[in-house]
């Protein structure tokens, strides 16, 4: 790969300014009016994966926020800080949980090749791994083993965001993002969508649905082997129509 020095990231930034301009001259100063954008992006520090590149998206579309394999850590107070002012202030619509396969952080967690800060911030993927372990091990190859780590540990952050007190309190004010659970598959530069249920940890996680009739229907939610696994099939409308009266 050819990597551009210093000074061509100045040059390239003129030139992508004159092209933008000669498409439209208000272009900048659209942007300077303000942000309104309708996704939070939580994804992997990895830099190859710029979500504006994959979907095609334009400056202001995408509110954003990177680490290490992705991890929504609930100690985390940038993070947090991120969430909240996207889902308080932005009020973005949804919110996308973006894990990528050939992973560093993933290896790292499976495979212990690290030590030292990165060590700990991967911790709780190899607990991912403890918990899944004869899961993952009964796959053949070692790339199937670290692709399946990277679904699971995604599936595990989508749960993690209703556990912040940000998610919780949009579920109960009935003004929560909807979340979904992604993987980018860097050998063929297509994303795949895990089609992650979250209506369980929906329920479990707002106030609103406290009372005994409620949490008796939640016997009307299976667990399912999704394409994320441990995902949950959602009660049948009826039933969630009643609960919610």
């Amino acid at each position: 790969m050819k990597y551009h020095t210093i000074d061509e990231l100045l040059s390239n930034n003129q030139s992508w300014v004159a092209e933008k301009l000669a498409l439209d001259a208000n272009y900048f100063n659209k942007l300077a009016d303000g942000q309104k954008p309708p996704f939070l992006y939580i994804g992997c520090s990895d830099s190859r994966l710029p979500l504006t590149n994959f979907t095609r998206t334009e400056p202001g579309e995408l509110f954003v926020h990177r680490n290490i394999a992705n991890q929504v850590s609930l100690t985390d107070m940038n993070f947090l800080a991120v969430l909240d002012y996207a889902v308080s202030h932005l009020q973005i619509q949804h919110i996308i949980v973006c894990g990528h396969y050939d992973c560093g952080g993933i290896k790292t967690a499976l495979e212990g090749r690290s030590t030292g800060l990165i060590d700990n911030w991967v911790n709780p993927i190899r607990e991912l791994y403890l918990q899944k372990q004869q899961e993952i091990d009964a796959l053949p190859t070692r790339e199937a083993r670290l692709n399946r780590l990277a679904e699971i540990n995604v599936l595990a952050q989508v749960k993690n965001l209703y556990q912040t007190p940000i998610i919780r309190k949009a579920l109960h004010e009935q003004n929560a993002p909807n979340i979904h659970g992604w993987v980018l598959d860097i050998k063929t530069g297509l994303i795949k969508d895990l089609n992650i249920s979250t209506v369980q940890w929906q329920i479990l996680s707002s106030p609103l649905f406290t009372n005994s009739s409620i949490l008796n229907n939640m016997s009307e939610i299976h667990p399912t082997e999704g394409v994320a696994g441990c995902c949950c099939e959602q009660a049948s409308k009826s039933k969630l129509t009643t609960a919610e009266n």
